[in-house]
């Protein structure tokens, strides 16, 4: 099987880091700016970064329909801290004119964890990835109030959902990439794989 191509939303946000996260996952990573660049990838990643300026640029770049389509579609897709807020169907406090993409039956509150100096790394232990707890790095990270009946719950800490996933959504309230253990993209990588196998037969 040919190696997944899997893009990250290059309009803000710790693009690179990801990057170099999904190449260490065995997957070919590409920035995304345009509705031509999404159309060519197998899989997505929405980065951290500032959810209401990711929303507002992907309108201006006219790539938030796109996304929807895409996402509604089945492509594989996983947001971090900001990327979750975009994936949410609910916003508990969003701010005025910020539009989600959607794909996961949650409702997400911005900044749960705090402000930018209340920034931690904790141990988080998340079903589906192996061996010891991940090291999750929260920057002003959402938390997930509460999710639909269709949603799995990978992750708490301190009592509340940092990690969940959908059908083939994937999102974490933390940031797996700047840490240097690619153990959850790997598992969005095997995501992309088992969606391209079922799509080929």
């Amino acid at each position: 099987m040919t190696t997944p191509v899997i893009g990250v939303l290059a309009l803000q946000g710790d693009v690179r880091e990801h990057l170099v996260a999904l190449a260490a996952a065995d997957a070919v990573a590409r920035p995304v700016r345009r509705p031509e660049e999404l159309a060519e990838v197998d899989g997505l990643v929405l980065p951290g970064g500032e959810s209401t300026t990711i929303s507002k640029l992907a309108v201006l770049f006219g790539m938030l329909d796109p996304l929807r389509a895409r996402v509604r579609a089945g492509m594989p897709v996983y947001g971090t801290c900001a990327g979750l807020i975009l994936l949410a169907d609910k916003i508990l406090d969003p701010r005025s004119g910020q539009e989600t993409v959607g794909g996961i039956d949650m409702i997400v509150r911005r900044n749960a964890f705090g402000r930018q100096n209340e920034s931690f790394e904790a141990a988080v232990a998340v079903r589906g990835v192996d061996g010891a707890p991940v090291d999750g790095v929260f920057i002003r990270a959402p938390w997930v109030e509460s999710v639909g009946a269709r949603v799995e719950v990978l992750a708490e800490y301190d009592g509340h959902i940092v990690a969940v996933r959908q059908g083939n959504a994937l999102a974490t309230s933390f940031h797996p990439e700047l840490t240097g253990d690619h153990r959850v993209h790997a598992l969005f990588v095997d995501m992309v794989r088992a969606n391209r196998a079922t799509e080929s037969l």
